[in-house]
């Protein structure tokens, strides 16, 4: 009985946090461009996406600034889970805590302050900064993930290596990168996915100039809801879904 109710409960929250996403996807199809009425099934709408010239320009900015973010912070964040997991320094702990502290941060504090320090550092809010924010608020994720990877390491493999003569170099190259290579990828999918979808942070870096899909969505929405705002919604929900499946199945595989 117990077991039953525990098994109603989940599924009543499953079925909260997923039919509106279901619904959304629904009425992507609707034949009807006003009325919430279902008036047949339809395509029209991704058409007439794909002929959006100011939504696929966003959707091109979104797609560079989530790549490039994501791979720059899955450099940085694998090289540092390295120095973490390999070296002893002073501060090295209380350094490690704060990635957390990063990750837990509320996004709208995290946007204001990186307003401010790019207003006294003299930049002019746009593609850069944009960049610069996401790099900041991916990185904690990807020093995380690699860390959790490495930390399980056998480490008389590495003392063997540099007994057999293999310098640093060697031994992150063809010891290290092999067993951290699951972990790096799923770093870089969740860092794309955080980027991709991003709103506050995006909302405080970016200037009027540089336009994202999700900063563009917000605006759309305000003036009411179009079928081809559903239609786009449906495809970046498919495509977060994709990636984040991808990233647990990996993270699983590291395990």
């Amino acid at each position: 009985m117990r077991k039953t109710l525990r098994s109603v409960y989940l599924a009543m929250i499953y079925l909260f946090l997923y039919i509106p996403i279901l619904i959304l996807v629904i009425y992507s199809f609707n034949n009807t461009k006003y009325s919430t009425n279902w008036q047949g099934f339809t395509l029209k709408w991704y058409t007439e996406l794909l002929s959006d010239g100011p939504l696929m320009e966003a959707f091109a900015n979104s797609l560079i600034i989530a790549v490039s973010s994501s791979v720059i912070a899955t450099i940085l964040g694998t090289l540092a889970a390295v120095a973490f997991y390999r070296y002893r320094f002073w501060g090295r702990k209380i350094m490690y805590s704060f990635i957390y502290v990063l990750m837990m941060s509320p996004d709208i504090v995290m946007g204001i302050s990186l307003l401010m320090f790019f207003i006294t550092l003299g930049f002019k809010t746009g593609a850069l900064t944009l960049l610069l924010a996401h790099i900041t608020f991916c990185l904690p994720f990807v020093v995380v993930t690699v860390y959790a990877r490495i930390s399980g390491f056998d480490r008389n493999v590495l003392d063997v290596a540099k007994d057999l003569g293999a310098s640093e170099l060697q031994m992150f190259r063809h010891i290290m990168m092999p067993m951290l290579m699951p972990a790096i990828i799923a770093g870089w999918l969740l860092s794309f996915t955080l980027s991709l979808d991003d709103v506050i942070v995006s909302f405080f870096t970016t200037g009027p100039y540089f336009e994202i899909l999700p900063l563009k969505i917000y605006s759309m929405v305000r003036l009411g809801i179009k079928p081809e705002i559903n239609a786009l919604s449906a495809v970046m929900f498919a495509l977060s879904l994709f990636t984040v499946t991808v990233s647990h199945f990996l993270i699983k595989e590291n395990r």
